[in-house]
């Protein structure tokens, strides 16, 4: 898939082991021309665990889009009714989950 000039939403939820695997696949789709809208689960952006602080990795992300990140369900209300995404990623998204969104 041809992903230049899209505009994916990247949210990450809070399985926290994984975090600092998905950052990379977040610089690689911005190396390949798209464009990141990151999207943060409540516990995934306010909690420290063994795996990192929360504000390291708020920072990093923050900087690799140069976007705020979205945190809130206030501020993720809009992304569906103003299309603010061509694709949605949910990192990670167990198949229990992934089964009942492609239902």
């Amino acid at each position: 898939m041809e992903v230049k000039d899209k505009k994916i939403g990247f949210v990450l939820t809070g399985s926290f082991c994984t975090l600092k695997k998905t950052i990379p696949k977040m610089k690689e789709l911005i190396e390949k021309g798209a464009e990141i809208l990151p999207v943060m689960s409540f516990n995934s952006y306010f909690l420290d665990t063994k795996f990192g602080k929360a504000k390291d990795f708020i920072e990093e992300i923050e900087n690799i889009t140069s976007k705020k990140i979205i945190h809130t369900i206030e501020d993720a209300e809009p992304i569906g009714p103003k299309k603010l995404t061509d694709i949605m990623i949910i990192a990670p998204c167990s198949r229990k989950y992934n089964v009942k969104i492609s239902m």
